[in-house]
């Protein structure tokens, strides 16, 4: 696949703002649930990385001479559909992926600069929050 046509690197970026918006909202929520220091810590972590996303995908919508997206991705209402914290925060685990999958996808379209490099930081931030959560989740409860 060649570079990346402008209208669509848009379309893209607002796909991704969309997911980052609804796991914002989703972290911010669950963590009221959580009684867990550790894990509460960690969901408060993931939470601010994706508003940092959120704000880093807008301005560079912008900056293409897009429009940011105002619509939260619908993977929010299917989270906070799961009663059941464990089995959401493996669902916010598996919406993090997707997440990977997308950059991983979409990375190797963008030339070299900037938002490349905003891009695969966002990448390995969210590697490195699915292995932090899947390490927490596998500890057994107190």
């Amino acid at each position: 696949m060649g570079a990346i046509a402008r209208e669509e690197l848009v379309l893209a970026l607002n796909e991704l703002l969309e997911a980052e918006r609804a796991g914002t909202k989703v972290t911010l929520q669950t963590a009221a649930a959580i009684t867990d220091p550790a894990l509460k810590a960690l969901i408060a972590v993931v939470r601010h990385d994706e508003a940092h996303w959120c704000a880093m995908l807008s301005k560079a919508i912008r900056s293409l001479d897009g429009v940011p997206s105002s619509t939260t991705g619908a993977f929010h209402g299917k989270a906070m559909a799961i009663a059941d914290l464990g089995e959401r925060l493996a669902f916010l685990n598996r919406g993090q992926g997707w997440v990977v999958r997308r950059l991983q996808a979409l990375l190797p379209r963008i030339e070299e600069g900037s938002l490349r490099a905003d891009l695969a930081a966002m990448l390995a931030g969210h590697e490195k929050n699915i292995s932090r959560l899947e390490q927490q989740l596998a500890r057994p409860c107190a």
